[in-house]
């Protein structure tokens, strides 16, 4: 009998070994240097580059005193208006002073007054829009007529009046240059503000009694932490604009303290005769205000923002050297042909097959990253379901998106076949899978309002992708999307063609959704968990609905869920996925009413639909642990640390083939003795005085200690 402890490996030669003390000291730092170096301003080029020369200037500027050549009002009459030499590395300006001395010695001033303006502007607009958002709406209508009046104003007006008033005195000029821009930083903050209170969260932490300014400053403000670092980028690069070009007409720091606009416009007066003299304070003041917009770029990117859906052209060169990889290393026709023999040769139209597929994260070119899906094969007859089964983390999204060549960016197939009428999809160009994509395979994404546009009626955007599709004209798109609604079991589908998106319910959207993947009459359709955001009894009616559709017209399905109650109405072929690897398939009797995959059984066990009602059990199984993530894949079973039937054997990698005991793949080295001694999954947990590790380090002996110690 298979004990149902975790036997430990039979290799008793194998002891443990103890883990120095300073280990986790050590790694804690490595993995706290790695968790810095990945953050989003280190991974960004323009970023490290502006990080690395503001750094520079402001270094170079405090130190100014201590490396100089020369101090900034020495006068050289030898080298008057005189370019580069060894002397001086800038040149000098009309009166003999060395630019490379000016230059730094004006950066310091220059860079802090404009910071004083982004402190003064952001922090006075951030504010402000806080007590907007959370004060209530009188105190909103007070601020935002106060800030309309100073939007109002002529900025340049008052700020000449200010000089005329207290001199030229940059700080205060600056300050009140925050002031006059807190208005437009305010009107910003305050929208990005009011769409943020309409959140969950927020309705969460006032039923929890937190009150409105707390509500804004402690759960509103900091989503706003992307708006306010833009702003403040683009505040800062404007401030140091204004103040050269205050400086520039006569309005700077008084002379002879040098100014980055000061010698520009010293500079402008030669421009024939000395046009050097113009380049290098020009192009200091070009590259730091560059360098400060690179900077609040790459922070204002959330971290975790999903990837865009227009990938980068890097992105789109790794993927095409991914394709040209596959398609050199697919085997040829006739090889082909010859290893599969002449039923492969003979498979009907809308047949797909999955062979090997693997797909990783790209790492310094295509397919050198992570593997997220490994070796998965699976295949799809004309008119048939398959379901893709398991947890989250397993694989499925991915591999169902790859059907469709709709990889994230920085994702692609690494390798294997996607074979769809005998054309293999891995190896085709983006541009040619723009053929396929909704006349031959077709999604119904999770969520149906990702895949309809709430700017836009039901009708206007079925008319127009039936209209891309299939050449119809205007009359006979906007029929046949009557005509497509109806299919789905809309019964007033002239009325909901007149409607938005938000102004149906999610059932009702997801059969929109259904009809919109149906416009251009696919052959297979790749449902990713279409019913999951539904209840009950509209998921009744969806499935309903798909079963009937491929009763009707003949498409095959590939079917992406977590719920087995789901596959077992409307699937008739089976793939468990875990770890990016499918450990079991079949169809889809056989693998319910006899699983051989420890896996399976434990996804079972843990269906209370899955048992009946005489002999349900008082607690559901449960599986310990969670699914590894892709960096953290062993090289053996990778179900084997969370399996109540692992041993030694679980170690080593472990092939997708068929059981003798029954039809179907599984990929388990005790599928055999498993279905021959009819064990189950334990209804509870293994006790944690019985469950033991599975690794090398592990012997027989100290499994038969414990149980001596534990009998029960």
């Amino acid at each position: 009998m298979i004990p149902t402890v975790a036997p430990a490996p039979a290799d008793a030669d194998q002891a443990g070994t103890t883990t120095p003390a300073g280990t986790p000291a050590r790694n804690a730092g490595k993995a706290a240097i790695t968790k810095f170096s990945r953050h989003r301003l280190f991974t960004s080029p323009g970023a490290v580059a502006g990080l690395v020369w503001l750094a520079a200037i402001v270094i170079a500027s405090l130190t100014a005193p201590l490396w100089l050549p020369f101090k900034t009002e020495d006068q050289d009459f030898t080298a008057v208006l005189s370019g580069p030499t060894a002397a001086h590395w800038l040149g000098t300006d009309e009166l003999g002073r060395d630019i490379l001395s000016r230059i730094f010695a004006a950066a310091a001033g220059t860079l802090g007054t404009s910071m004083l303006t982004v402190i003064v502007g952001v922090g006075l607009g951030t504010v402000l829009a806080m007590l907007a958002a959370g004060a209530g709406t009188r105190t909103e209508a007070v601020i935002s007529r106060v800030t309309e009046i100073m939007m109002s104003l002529p900025g340049t007006v008052i700020i000449l009046a200010v000089i005329g008033a207290v001199g030229t005195n940059i700080p205060v000029v600056m300050a009140i240059l925050g002031i006059l821009m807190s208005a437009g930083i305010y009107r910003v903050i305050l929208g990005q503000a009011k769409s943020l209170q309409s959140q969950l969260y927020v309705d969460a932490a006032k039923v929890d009694g937190v009150g409105p300014l707390q509500i804004s400053f402690r759960h509103v403000l900091p989503g706003l932490a992307n708006t306010i670092v833009v702003q403040a980028a683009l505040i800062f690069a404007v401030g140091m604009l204004i103040q050269a070009g205050l400086a520039f007409i006569g309005f700077g720091p008084p002379i002879p303290q040098p100014s980055w606009g000061g010698m520009i416009q010293g500079a402008s007066q030669h421009v024939y005769d000395a046009p050097w003299m113009m380049v290098p304070t020009g192009a200091v003041l070009a590259l730091t205000v560059l360098s400060a917009n690179a900077i609040g770029n790459a922070l204002g990117k959330a971290p975790n923002a999903a990837a865009p859906h227009l990938p980068s052209a890097a992105a789109r060169r790794q993927r095409a050297e991914a394709v040209a990889a596959i398609a050199a290393a697919a085997p040829k026709p006739e090889d082909q042909a010859a290893g599969d023999g002449a039923s492969h040769s003979a498979a009907p139209e809308g047949t797909l097959s999955v062979r090997n597929l693997s797909v990783g994260v790209d790492s310094a070119g295509a397919g050198n990253g992570v593997r997220l899906v490994t070796d998965v094969s699976f295949e799809v007859q004309p008119g048939t379901v398959l379901g893709l089964v398991g947890e989250s983390g397993c694989g499925k999204t991915m591999t169902a998106l790859s059907l469709l060549g709709l990889l994230p960016s920085g994702v692609s197939v690494t390798g294997g076949q996607i074979l769809w009428n005998g054309r293999n999809l891995a190896a085709v160009a983006d541009r040619d899978m723009e053929a396929v994509r909704g006349r031959e395979i077709a999604l119904i994404s999770q969520e149906p309002m990702r895949a309809l546009d709430p700017m836009f009626t039901v009708g206007y955007q079925l008319t127009a992708t039936i209209r891309r599709l299939r050449g119809m004209n205007r009359a006979e798109a906007r029929k046949e999307a009557q005509s497509l609604l109806e299919k789905v079991g809309i019964v007033d589908a002239a009325r909901i063609l007149k409607t938005y998106p938000h102004q149906i319910s999610g059932g009702m959207a997801q059969r929109v959704a259904i009809a919109l993947a149906l416009s251009g009459q696919p052959k297979l359709l790749v449902a990713d968990e279409p019913t999951t955001a539904l209840d009950v009894t509209v998921q009744a009616e969806i499935l309903s609905l798909l079963r009937s559709l491929v009763k009707d017209t003949g498409m095959s399905v590939v079917m992406v869920t977590h719920d087995l109650g789901v596959v077992a109405d409307i699937c008739d072929q089976v793939a468990v996925m875990y770890a990016g690897q499918v450990v079991e398939n079949g169809s889809t009797r056989a693998v319910l009413d006899h699983p051989r995959h420890p896996y399976t059984l434990a996804l079972l066990a843990a269906d209370p639909h899955a048992n009946h009602a005489d002999d349900m059990p008082e607690r559901l199984a449960t599986i310990s642990g969670q699914v590894p993530q892709p960096k953290d894949w062993p090289s053996g079973c990778r179900f084997a640390a969370r399996c109540q039937f692992a041993g030694s054997a679980c170690l080593e990698p472990v092939p997708l083939l068929p059981s003798g005991t029954g039809e179907g793949l599984v990929r388990c080295v005790k599928a055999d003795q498993l279905a021959v001694e009819g064990m189950d999954w334990l209804a509870t947990d293994v006790p944690a005085s019985r469950a033991l590790q599975v690794t090398p380090r592990q012997n027989l002996r100290t499994l038969n200690t414990i149980v001596e110690k534990d009998p029960a």
